[in-house]
């Protein structure tokens, strides 16, 4: 079911949360809606859900206006954040309870051959006489999945869908969610503040702030070729040094960087801290450490340039550094953006 919306616009109060957003969803694809707080994403949501009514622009499920339809007929299956489970229903009855109060009717057996097939899609097989209280976060979360989908829904909807789990059961939940969906083929979206969890599981991803889609593309599209200052600062760690733009090139004190089709002026040069080297002697940017952080993958190095910005930088495990070590910043790889 492909979803499309149109100059899609909606008001609380004096607040504009959505300003004329246009997005079309294909059929059977995977996307992520990923922005800070305040940033619409849920509110977009909503409004596909049916929760939410826009104020202006339209949404259309297939070649169907469903702008107005009801909730209720709009064939959504939703998950919150929250799980939302009925505590005082066992697990086989919460899966069970869109599917007893739906128009389509089911007999008793029916429903419970496809309480069965769902609890063994999500994996919690011989768990249905249990109550929510007896089994854990990710396995609650599963129940929901599953209770959303007992209703053969056209369209996926997951709000912030990990968001109350711990970060090792989040990261097992959403490889598994995507086995799901490349299984199933039903089009999903899913809200989330989380980048990793955007990245990893979403084929496109949608990037808003302050109501207004400000990329959109691949996983490798957003990392590798990020159109604005804030999408690079918002996907990870980012440093930022302040330099000028002469022919091409942007210069910071030792270090050029290539800036092609950027203008002569006054610019920001942002670079992840994998992107920023580190030697003792040579060319590059005079620094001093202020500390030594270990990590698993290898080392990271707090510095501070002679222009007085602060740096992180990441370097092999193996590299001998330690604070007050005097040495040289270089930038092997960065994103050069006009000073706005």
């Amino acid at each position: 079911m492909k979803i499309t919306l149109d100059q899609v616009v909606k008001t609380f109060d004096t607040f504009r949360a959505v300003h004329g957003v246009s997005l079309e969803i294909e059929s059977g694809e995977l996307v992520a809606l990923l922005g800070p707080s305040g940033s619409g994403k849920t509110t977009i949501l909503r409004m596909v859900a049916g929760l939410e009514y826009a104020d202006a622009g339209s949404i259309h499920f297939g070649d169907e206006d469903a702008t107005n339809i009801p909730v209720r007929e709009r064939g959504v299956g939703f998950v919150f954040q929250h799980y939302a489970l009925f505590p005082h229903m066992t697990v086989g009855e919460n899966v069970a309870f869109g599917m007893k109060v739906s128009k389509v009717r089911r007999s008793k057996d029916e429903i419970a051959r496809r309480v069965e097939d769902l609890l063994r899609l999500v994996r919690l097989e011989g768990l249905g006489n249990r109550f929510p209280t007896q089994i854990s976060g990710g396995q609650r979360q599963r129940v929901a999945l599953a209770r959303a989908l007992a209703v053969d829904p056209k369209v996926l909807l997951l709000d912030e869908p990990f968001g109350a789990l711990d970060a090792n059961v989040r990261r097992d939940l959403r490889r598994w969610l995507r086995e799901i969906h490349d299984e199933l083929g039903i089009t999903t979206l899913f809200v989330t503040h989380d980048q990793e969890e955007a990245l990893d599981l979403a084929d496109r991803v949608v990037i808003l702030n302050e109501g207004r889609i400000v990329q959109q593309g691949t996983p490798e599209d957003v990392c590798r070729r990020p159109g604005s200052a804030f999408v690079m600062k918002f996907l990870g760690d980012t440093n930022r040094l302040a330099g000028t733009v002469t022919g091409g090139i942007a210069r910071v004190s030792g270090a050029t960087v290539p800036a092609p089709g950027v203008g002569d002026g006054p610019v920001e040069i942002l670079a992840r801290p994998v992107d920023l080297g580190w030697a003792t002697a040579g060319d590059g940017i005079p620094a001093q450490v202020a500390r030594v952080i270990d990590q698993p993958q290898g080392r990271r190095i707090l510095a501070r340039i002679e222009t007085g910005e602060a740096v992180e930088l990441d370097v092999p495990a193996d590299m001998q550094v330690a604070a007050s070590d005097h040495g040289y910043v270089s930038i092997l790889r960065g994103n050069v953006f006009p000073v706005s």
